[in-house]
Order: structure tokens, then sequence, then C-alpha cells
């Protein structure tokens, strides 16, 4: 029995190239760009000796710069999912690192497999722009769930500033300073904006556009009508960080009910992909009396045409919104 290992290289260069793109990002920008970093990234370009107007037009600059990139040729799948992770490398510099990391990939595979070359310039593609992908959505996700997490306790720390007496903008300016990231650098965003004279409703309604997120917008819509229309902004606000944290707990209920479904849906997906690298491995010749075959290409056509359908019936399954 003959035992391949070029299914097993292939894996290597792919976490390889997972490692590098963080590494990089990391090297690039330091510790103040981590999510869980006790300091804010804002406050922490304040203390390094920034400007304030320049700290904030350097955050501005990273918050939007990806949605307005959406029409470069094969970004626009990433553009979304990095606005939300807030990347603050630019869409040139991460389409130069899916080509960089395109041809580390390609340098391993050619100094570790016999794969011919159009094969290899194939899978060194997919692994540099899947890698970036995969790196930016894992952000993104990550960050998300910080803010969702973070917003009822900023909304609370909101309420006791007004009750105490301090207007919303000071509230606010209170938040971007007792919050970490990555909630805390985005209210300092608002509370700059607002120094400088936009609107905090206009300011909130961008942020919750941006992160695509339905309490931010619940709370951007409150300030908004309390401004227009007047009203006990406290009051709202605590009824709002209520709501919020209810909200929250029930998505953290749903997502411990169907977790075992997700994963039972995980296993059920990625096991048959894992047999086939298993059968490279352990028997590479196993398909050659049949690859040949005139059905072998329908056959697993229609084997990845199932697996595709049964990834997409598990998600929907188990895609419960609350």
């Amino acid at each position: 029995m003959t035992i391949s290992a070029e299914p097993i290289i292939y894996g290597l260069i792919f976490i390889a190239v997972l490692v590098l793109v963080e590494g990089l990002y990391l090297t690039v920008f330091g510790k103040s760009i981590s999510l869980n970093n006790k300091v804010n990234r804002r406050l922490d370009l304040l203390e390094k000796g920034a400007g304030r107007e320049q700290v904030l037009e350097q955050l501005r600059k990273e918050m939007t710069q990806h949605l307005k990139s959406q029409s470069i040729p094969l970004y626009s799948i990433l553009a979304s999912k990095a606005q939300k992770a807030n990347i603050a490398f630019t869409p040139p510099q991460i389409i130069m690192i899916m080509i960089g990391l395109s041809f580390v990939a390609f340098i391993g595979l050619t100094v570790g497999t016999g794969t011919a070359a159009p094969i290899r310039v194939g899978v060194a593609l997919a692994m540099g722009i899947g890698g970036v992908y995969i790196w930016i959505n894992n952000k993104a996700k990550k960050r998300t769930s910080m803010i969702e997490e973070q917003l009822p306790d900023a909304v609370e720390l909101m309420v006791r500033s007004l009750r105490v007496g301090h207007p919303f903008s000071s509230a606010v300016g209170i938040v971007s300073k007792e919050v970490a990231d990555p909630l805390g650098s985005e209210m300092g965003v608002i509370s700059d904006e607002a120094a400088y004279g936009r609107d905090m409703g206009e300011s909130l309604k961008a942020m919750a556009e941006r992160m695509d997120m339905q309490d931010l917008r619940f709370l951007a819509v409150a300030v908004t009508i309390q401004q227009q229309s007047g009203g006990n902004l406290a009051e709202i606000l605590d009824g709002l960080s209520k709501v919020i944290r209810a909200r929250f707990k029930l998505f953290r209920r749903v997502k411990a009910i169907t977790a075992e479904a997700k994963w039972s849906g995980m296993f059920l997906s990625v096991f048959p992909l894992l047999a086939l690298v298993g059968i490279n491995v352990i028997q590479p010749n196993y398909y050659d009396e049949v690859k040949e075959t005139a059905v072998f290409i329908p056959a697993c056509l229609v084997v990845a045409a199932f697996l595709a359908v049964n990834v997409f019936v598990m998600r929907t399954l188990v895609n419960i919104k609350v």
C-alpha cells in the first residue's frame, strides 16, 4: 500500500497562507489592530501623538474604503465583508496580498508536489484568494459578534451619563473612552464627527448601514426621533438597551439549541471530502480502473452537485433569524 503525501501538503500550504496573512496584518499595524485589545485603536493612535483630525481622517478612510471599491474586478465579493471587518489594508493592498500569497502557494506546490503546472497555478490562485476570503470572513464575523455583545453595555453607559446631566454627544464620547474595540473606535469616530458639525443621528445611521446591524439601526432611529420630536432620551435608550439585551440572549439561546444541528450539517458536508482525501492518501490508485470510463466525469459532477445542495439545505435549516 502506497501513501500519497500530496493532499497533506495541500492542506499545510493552505494553513500557511492563512498564518501568513494574519502575521502580515499584525506586523504592519501592530497589536492596536487586534479586536481584543483593551485600549481601543483610536485612543492608541491619539496617545502616540497623532492629532484628533488626523486620527479621524484615517479611521474614516478605513471604514469606507472597501465599499467605495466594489467596482474593482473580483474585489466586489470581498467588499462588504472587508467593510464589516474594518480591514485596515486598502483594496489594492489586499489584491496584492492575494497575488503574493498565490505566488507563495505556487512555490510550495512546485517544491512539494509533482502536479502539472496548470493545476498548480489554479490551486495556488484558489489558495491565495480563498485564504484571504476566509481570513476576512472570520474577521467580519468576530467583529460583528463583539459589537453585538458590547452594544447593550454601551447603551446603558449612555443612559447613566444622560441621567447625571451630560448631553448625548458627551455620553457618546464617554463610551468611546471606556469601551474597548471594536465599538470604542466606532463611537469615537461618531463623537469626533459630531464635534466637527455632523449630525449625530446621521453618523449613527451611517454606522448601522455600514455594519448592517439591526440593533444599531434601532439606536440610530431612537436618537433621530428624539432629536426631531423631543422626549426623555435616557428613558428611550434604557428601554432600547433592555430590548437589545433580550434579543442578544434570545440569539444565544437559539444558537445553543441549533448547535448540534449545525455541527451535524458541517460533518455531513465535510465528511465526503475528508473521505476522498483519505482514499487518495491511503490508496492513490484507487480510482485508476474507473476514471477513464465515460461516466466517471458525469458521476463526479453529480456528486459535487449533491454536496452543494446538501450544504445549501443544511445552512437553510439552521439559519434562524432573531
